[in-house]
């Protein structure tokens, strides 16, 4: 991809995703992340009802009159972007490729995150943490972000999402927002998110494909991990159903994984609009968090 065209690629997304944003997202990011935690705004008098633990006894003592310290919570957050892109992001039969879905997901969210003045980081994850930009403001930032995801072109075939989540828990010292998008296909990440659970709010986003839950019946069929490189020849008509229930054990299994985690997880596909997975688990978070 020439220089000329990734401009106008990541000038595209950075359209669609201003659009979505303003239109569709409006307000929504900004209900359901917390900022950092509550700071120190005003001292105003007492009144019945108020908090006592919050009386400022320096002021009431000055003032000869019962004050307490009023606080707003910190809006500035850090939100950190972990796409896994690992060869299998490179496949997609509807629409689009799994890898350009994920960099269109990734500039709604960080289009959101400057709109309400956070930071956004950047991490290139295969076997290996590829790329890393720092966490900044701005939308020259962002596009500096979109375009990172558009241009790049891995070392690597593999995946091994717990080392970028090593590196993230090395390099991310203040409690942020972590969306790793991945497909989840391959094993390994769940001690790994376990653990950034804890320090982080972690958003895991599963990148689909249809043709990866059953295969067309067209009969023979070459097959490629796009991983391994590995190549295998299938017959669709006998094998298809097969396929079909082995996919549906491994989507079952990553599902529990990720539902033990107790976490907020949003699900895309190449074949349907993103958007509307994203509102879902918007709306699905703020329900969430108004029961507690």
């Amino acid at each position: 991809m020439t220089s000329a065209e990734l401009f106008k690629k990541a000038r595209r997304i950075e359209i669609v995703a201003r659009r979505l944003v303003e239109e569709q997202l409006a307000g929504q990011y900004h209900s359901v992340f917390k900022g950092r935690g509550l700071v120190f705004s005003d001292v105003r008098p007492y009144y019945a009802g108020d908090d006592v633990r919050a009386i400022d006894w320096n002021i009431t003592a000055r003032m000869n009159a019962p004050h307490v310290k009023q606080f707003v919570e910190e809006r500035d957050r850090t939100v950190n972007l972990m796409i896994d892109m690992s060869a299998s992001g490179f496949f997609g039969t509807r629409g689009a490729i799994k890898r350009e879905l994920a960099a269109e997901l990734a500039a709604v969210v960080a289009f959101s995150a400057i709109q309400n003045n956070d930071r956004v980081g950047l991490y290139i994850v295969t076997d290996r943490v590829e790329r890393f930009v720092p966490p900044k403001k701005g939308r020259r930032h962002v596009l500096r972000v979109i375009g990172e995801i558009l241009a790049f072109q891995p070392a690597s075939r593999g995946t091994n999402l717990a080392v970028g989540l090593d590196f993230l828990a090395k390099v991310a010292r203040r409690r942020s927002v972590v969306f790793l998008v991945s497909d989840f296909l391959s094993g390994g990440w769940q001690r790994a998110m376990q653990i950034t659970r804890r320090r982080h709010e972690l958003v895991p986003v599963v990148v689909g494909d249809p043709l990866e839950q059953a295969l067309p019946p067209v009969g023979l069929l070459v097959l490629e991990d796009l991983e391994s490189g590995a190549l295998v020849e299938v017959d669709t008509h006998g094998a298809g159903a097969d396929y079909a229930r082995r996919a549906r054990a491994a989507a079952a299994g990553r599902e529990l994984a990720l539902r033990r985690l107790n976490v907020d997880c949003v699900e895309v596909f190449t074949d349907r609009p993103y958007v509307d997975a994203l509102i879902a688990f918007f709306k699905a978070r703020a329900k969430r968090m108004a029961h507690g």
